[in-house]
């Protein structure tokens, strides 16, 4: 039985971002396994190479990769540039990278606000728009997969720029969603609750233990599960239904809780 998303081999393109670790590398191998040449974009160039070469080496597929730094605002017309440079027309475009932060506003930096915003809101708006508006052109359709959060539903002391950061992402993937439709083009935002990578600083042995628990899920998991949604052509997705479950809870929670909940996490932000 053929697999959903499944292609002849190496005749279309799928570029990730954030695509060297965690969730995006995941997606990458995955879009590999459906027939999906790659663009592999993000921060750190000795993590996209390693990548590169063992999805090349495993699939026999052209991999290429973009070093850039995507929290800037001139990023998204950077990557579009250096993606026709390449003389590729991406078919699948999954913005999956992002920055974690855990800390009142006051405390922040301006500089990791800026940067945050940037990277989680203008960037992927503009990359939405820019390969956008090429797939339109090109009148075959396409895919979007943004990354949001289940912290979404989450505006706690510590979570403002982050949870309210991918908010926004949600509900622009879900209005664009409706606006490209009758180009063909589908776009889905994920809301991943807790996943086992680096991205929260969480120490690999409690990684372990999160994913015993069952409160953290793998990110091949995460990406599987996104690109179902993305090939079924939800505009929303929360992997796991007991997350689904919670939602409702997470957004009564009385700020008594919180308050307590509060002294004991102070000491974790960073």
């Amino acid at each position: 039985m053929t697999r959903k998303g499944t292609i002849e081999k190496g005749s279309r393109t799928a570029l990730v971002t954030g695509a060297g670790s965690g969730i995006g590398r995941c997606m990458a191998r995955r879009l590999a396994e459906l027939g999906y040449r790659l663009i592999l974009a993000g921060l750190d160039p000795a993590k996209l190479e390693a990548a590169a070469e063992e999805l090349h080496e495993q699939y026999g597929l052209a991999v290429e990769v973009i070093p850039i730094d995507l929290a800037r605002p001139e990023a998204a017309h950077e990557l579009f540039e250096r993606v026709q440079a390449l003389g590729r027309e991406v078919d699948v475009l999954v913005n999956n990278a992002g920055a974690f932060s855990f800390r009142d506003i006051l405390q922040t930096p301006v500089e990791r606000i800026e940067r945050i915003l940037c990277l989680h809101a203008l960037t992927t708006t503009l990359t939405c728009r820019l390969f956008g508006a090429e797939m339109s052109r090109r009148g075959c359709g396409g895919h979007i997969l943004n990354m949001a959060s289940y912290s979404l539903w989450m505006p706690w002391p510590g979570l403002a720029l982050y949870s309210a950061s991918k908010s926004y992402l949600r509900g622009f993937s879900v209005a664009f969603a409706k606006e490209v439709r009758e180009q063909n083009i589908r776009v889905t935002a994920v809301c991943p609750a807790g996943v086992a990578t680096d991205l929260y600083g969480l120490p690999p042995r409690w990684q372990r233990i999160g994913l015993r628990l069952g409160v953290l899920i793998t990110p091949d998991s995460c990406a599987r599960r996104a690109l179902k949604a993305l090939w079924r052509g939800r505009r929303c997705c929360v992997p796991g239904w007991w997350n689904r479950l919670f939602i409702p809870f997470c957004r009564l929670m009385p700020m008594c809780v919180l308050r307590v909940a509060r002294k004991y996490t102070m000491k974790l932000q960073r």
